[in-house]
Formats: structure tokens, C-alpha cells, sequence
């Protein structure tokens, strides 16, 4: 296996926190639906899951934009 420098370490480690990030988002999405609750309630969980895919993918855009500069 070849050497990485620390950069290449340092942004596999931070893809590897977006990743798991969008893994909990789909942990949480799979939670929400298992709950029987009032439309009204569905529809403020839908809300806060597209809230955090967009937050999501800003930090992944972010992490692109990070690393994209430094080489």
C-alpha cells in the first residue's frame, strides 16, 4: 500500500464523518417512520430530515472545496 501524505489522511477522515453523518441521517429517517404520529408531526420530521441532508451536503460540498484547494 503506498504512503499517504497527510492530507490524503486527513480528508479520508473527514469523508469518512460525512459519510457516517448521512448513515445517522438514514438511521433517523428509518426511526421516524416506525412511529405512528399525527400528519402534522410526519410532516415536521420530513422537514427536519431534509434540513439535515441539506446541512449535510454543504459539509460534504465544504470538505470538497477544503481539499480541491489544497492541491
Amino acid at each position: 500500500m503506498e504512503n499517504l501524505s497527510p492530507q490524503d489522511t486527513e480528508w479520508a477522515h473527514d469523508w469518512k464523518i460525512i459519510v457516517n453523518i448521512f448513515e445517522e441521517i438514514e438511521r433517523l429517517e428509518d426511526l421516524f417512520k416506525r412511529l405512528d404520529v399525527s400528519p402534522l408531526r410526519e410532516m415536521q420530521q420530513e422537514i427536519l430530515i431534509l434540513n439535515l441532508k441539506k446541512y449535510a451536503w454543504s459539509l460534504q460540498n465544504y470538505i470538497v472545496e477544503k481539499y480541491k484547494k489544497e492541491y
